[in-house]
């Protein structure tokens, strides 16, 4: 069986090669969920070859060939519904499209190589290796009903399923329990039991506190607020070190690229770079970190007016932040002013945390005005009195130190001190040379005037905007939360005589009036979804079609597909036992084990059906598929299981890896009892109508 690894693997790293991908987190995770899924079909394939030898050690080659026969139209079947129950998710269009890529493409080309080393190689391998314990302590050659009769699991399967066959109201409480354990599992979602996210919080080794004093703050303020935020966190224990910038950006990461922090400058903006110790010395994650320095850090910041928010860095996905109205309107009054409503109630949302707004104060700022008539009577440019009113402000490169101790070059700058530059009768003392060697004041030759400091404008698709900004730390992390919870208060926000509309999906096409829209995390969150759910609908579509054509039937194929909603009875309960959130890559779990499961269902009808054409009865042939087919089906899932455990580990691929392992448990179990009994009574059902003879 594990010979499909080694040359499944081979091959699909060549496919990596041949389509340019790297071997990343994304691509190594898509290995680990393609290692499940490869040696399903060589598992199928020996275990039924060793299922016929052990029934006898006569014509190996012929019950070799027999036993492939038997279970090689199902296993390409089967291989193909897992192949179109993955590879719509490449279509996923948007930022997850990228992302998630490589893992349907090359978890369908795997499987594709595994099926033709499952139909080739390993029949081989198997006759040369099995053949010496064909029969083993057996004294006579059985027949397949002697021997199937005689195994624990018939026994097992004939105690568990001849009462549901005999009593209809066996089948009916199992049907009602079925139904209510449904009711249950979906219920967890309102209740908020399992939260939905679109994708979780990492586990980093850094994060970023963002100052933004009012405007006019001078650089000394500024950096005082800085220097006590510093000093909370020297006295943090799972804190190693910390670095602030003061007037100008953090180096650049993944925030800054995303969120333009980098562009952040000014003597009224810091930012703090905070490092945490290694991961496995520390007992909280760098989200819980985040949520323990939040409050401290909060309460410093209120102090000095200081507008404070802890950036984490993100898996995923790059917005300005996890919650983002935009403020839509015809002029910049009307939008701040339904601006500042929507800021109150974010303020006073419960788990909405550091809220902001793209709204700058007035702030005045010096303009030297020259006076070019008496620069010119006096023999003084206007380049002069601007370079050297620049250089007092801003400071000039005159030369570089020479120390010999210093690695890299010590500029020599002359400019004002900090503490000079700011005032106007400074400047106004500061003495020119003319041409004929007069000093001559800056006052005589500038005129001071104060103008308020033009503020950005902010468009998106060309059209004004007013951003509302905030984050989500609490019980509920999840934005989709914060903004149900919000929406109704906004809705109530009430501007020249009308209420707010708000928009979810796109921009409003009028901005005659004001009105807002979401934005952030909610819009990349609706997108994948929205993609996810398409190519699952595709899948559901193809899969049906593609079954039919193959049973020339339009009722099996249901009761194949039967399995598709068991797995959401291990998924969702699966996700609050493991306390994780429900997010895209648990999406993909969910569509995944579409095509797992329903190849369990095609290998037990297809058994129920040759029975039957071997003229069998309805129940012998039930109760037989399922003692024949209970093993391989649990050993295909037991791979897929042990996959998906190395995922859970990871911040981003966990939501993948317990909707595998849970789906995959609960739907194995249930399929072995619910297909066969679906499929006798839609057997039943047709003989009363007289269409199965």
């Amino acid at each position: 069986v594990f010979v499909a690894l080694p040359v499944t693997f081979a091959l699909t790293f060549f496919v990596y090669y041949m389509f340019d991908y790297t071997l990343n987190r994304v691509t190594l995770f898509a290995l680990i969920f393609v290692t499940g899924l490869v040696v399903d079909d060589a598992i199928i394939v020996v275990e039924n070859i060793e299922r016929h030898f052990r029934m006898g050690s006569k014509n190996l080659f012929a019950k070799a060939v027999k036993a492939v026969g038997e279970v090689g139209n199902p296993t390409i079947l089967a291989t193909i519904t897992v192949i179109v129950a993955i590879y719509p998710m490449a279509f996923v269009s948007g930022l997850m499209g990228p992302y998630m890529k490589p893992m349907p493409i090359g978890a369908s080309l795997a499987m594709i190589f595994s099926l033709l080393v499952a139909l080739i190689i390993t029949p081989w391998l198997a006759l040369q290796l099995l053949s010496g314990k064909a029969g083993k302590g057996k004294g006579a050659e059985l027949s397949e009903d002697e021997w199937v009769k005689d195994t624990k699991l018939y026994k097992f399967y004939k105690f568990i399923l001849s009462p549901l066959m005999e009593k209809w109201y066996y089948r009916l409480i199992l049907t009602l329990v079925m139904v209510g354990l449904f009711i249950a599992a979906f219920l967890m979602i309102p209740a908020k039991m399992v939260v939905m996210k679109m994708l979780p919080f990492d586990n980093k080794n850094e994060l970023q506190v963002i100052i933004d004093m009012p405007e006019g703050t001078p650089m000394e303020r500024t950096n005082t607020v800085a220097m006590e935020i510093g000093d909370y966190l020297s006295g943090v224990d799972q804190i190693e070190n910390y670095q602030i910038y003061s007037g100008i950006a953090a180096p650049i990461n993944f925030n800054g690229l995303v969120r333009q922090y980098y562009l952040r400058k000014g003597e009224n903006v810091a930012d703090i770079q905070v490092n945490f110790v290694a991961k496995n010395k520390r007992d909280l994650k760098s989200h819980a970190l985040a949520k323990v320095i939040r409050g401290p850090i909060q309460k410093i910041g209120d102090k000095y007016n200081a507008n404070i928010k802890i950036a984490e860095v993100p898996p995923g996905p790059p917005v300005m932040s996890t919650l983002v109205a935009e403020v839509y309107g015809p002029d910049k009054k009307n939008r701040r002013a339904v601006a500042e409503k929507i800021r109150e109630v974010f303020k006073s949302t419960k788990g909405v945390v550091d809220v902001d707004w793209y709204v700058e104060d007035d702030m005045k700022e010096l303009h030297l005005k020259v006076d070019k008539e008496k620069a010119a009577l006096t023999g003084i440019s206007t380049e002069m009195i601007t370079r050297t009113a620049y250089t007092a402000l801003k400071g000039k490169k005159i030369g570089i130190l020479h120390t010999g101790n210093d690695r890299e070059e010590v500029d020599i700058v002359i400019k004002l001190s900090e503490s000079e530059k700011s005032y106007q009768n400074v400047l106004s003392n500061i003495m020119l040379t003319s041409m004929n060697t007069k000093q001559v004041p800056l006052s005589e030759l500038v005129e001071f005037e104060y103008k308020t400091k033009e503020k950005p404008v902010y468009q998106k698709n060309l059209k004004p905007v007013t951003y509302v900004t905030g984050d989500v730390a609490g019980v509920e992390e999840s934005p989709v939360y914060a903004i149900l919870d919000m929406k109704d208060d906004i809705s109530q926000i009430l501007y020249n005589g009308y209420k707010i509309e708000q928009y979810w999906i796109n921009q409003p096409e009028n901005i005659n009036k004001v009105s807002m829209k979401w934005d952030g995390e909610w819009q990349i969150t609706y997108e994948v979804f929205r993609d996810l759910g398409l190519a699952f609908a595709a899948v559901l579509v193809i899969m049906y079609f593609l079954l039919v054509a193959w049973f020339r039937s339009f009722a099996t194929p249901i009761i194949m597909m039967l399995p598709i909603p068991l797995s959401l009875l291990g998924i969702i309960p699966g996700h609050y036992l493991f306390g994780e959130f429900f997010t895209a890559t648990s999406m993909i779990g969910f569509i995944a084990l579409a095509g797992i499961m329903v190849r369990n269902a095609i290998l037990l009808i297809d058994f129920i059906e040759n029975g039957l054409k071997k003229g069998k009865s309805i129940e012998d042939s039930v109760i037989e598929s399922g003692a024949i087919r209970t093993r391989p089906v649990f050993l295909t899932a037991i791979p897929v299981v042990v996959g998906a455990m190395f995922m859970l580990p990871d911040p981003i691929f966990a939501g993948l890896g317990v909707s595998l392992i849970m789906g995959a448990l609960v739907s194995t179990i249930l399929t072995l009892v619910l297909i066969p009994m679906a499929y006798y009574v839609f057997y039943k059902f047709m003989s009363k109508l007289g269409w199965i003879k």
